[in-house]
């Protein structure tokens, strides 16, 4: 089936519009957290790492809230549905949406804490456990969208949401279990260790096929959910 490109320029585009000062909200707050990063106390470490991750779960949960289920609240499908869309024109718009929306912020975010461990004093080896946490980040970010895009329940989508994004707790306390890369995080080097490659590797890999088995699963569809 042929994609109607214009029309799904046009709705990836209102999503952007729509939600590009929220986002940009949202990289200020995370340009705060990343102040307090750079000053490399020990507080302020800590604060600006925890500002840090609640400003990227908040850039998740805000693209998939906003763009999905409200939406859905809001009974917006009708309007789709009388333009020249098609349920797979819909399902790569609300796709390609959600990742600009998400990626912009998460991407800016993420070259600017790579930045500031790289340029302040902090040690380099915070390099390679800052991107485990981004990509676990952006793992749980698509099993949210694929459970919120699969299920008309907001219940279920809400618990998608919360369960993906409090799971970090004891993902970051099983990293730490982990001497081959708690053991480098202090390095003033960026060393890379089997099982840090190993758990990036898979958590992108998991991520680019959730997403894939989303696409498959709605492209097959013949009418709009």
């Amino acid at each position: 089936m042929k994609l109607n490109t214009p029309v799904i320029r046009l709705l990836v585009a209102k999503d952007w519009q729509l939600f590009q000062k929220q986002l940009a909200f949202y990289v200020l707050a995370g340009i705060v957290a990343l102040c307090f990063l750079g000053l490399a106390k020990p507080w302020a470490f800590y604060v600006g790492s925890l500002m840090l991750i609640i400003v990227l779960v908040s850039v998740a949960c805000f693209s998939i809230g906003t763009s999905l289920m409200a939406e859905r609240k809001e009974q917006t499908l009708a309007f789709v549905m009388s333009l020249p869309v098609s349920p797979l024109d819909f399902t790569v718009s609300k796709l390609a949406g959600n990742l600009l929306t998400f990626a912009v912020p998460f991407l800016v975010i993420l070259a600017g804490t790579l930045a500031t461990v790289l340029l302040t004093p902090l040690p380099d080896g915070l390099v390679v456990y800052a991107l485990l946490v981004f990509a676990y980040i952006a793992f749980a970010y698509a099993v949210s969208l694929a459970v919120v895009m699969s299920v008309e329940s907001e219940g279920w989508g809400t618990f998608a949401m919360i369960g993906t994004m409090v799971l970090i707790n004891p993902y970051l306390m099983a990293l730490g279990q982990v001497p081959e890369i708690q053991g480098r995080i202090e390095q003033d080097a960026i060393a890379w260790s089997p099982p840090a490659v190993l758990i990036l590797a898979t958590l992108a890999g998991l991520s680019v096929g959730v997403l894939g088995a989303t696409a498959w699963h709605h492209a097959r569809k013949a009418a709009f959910y």
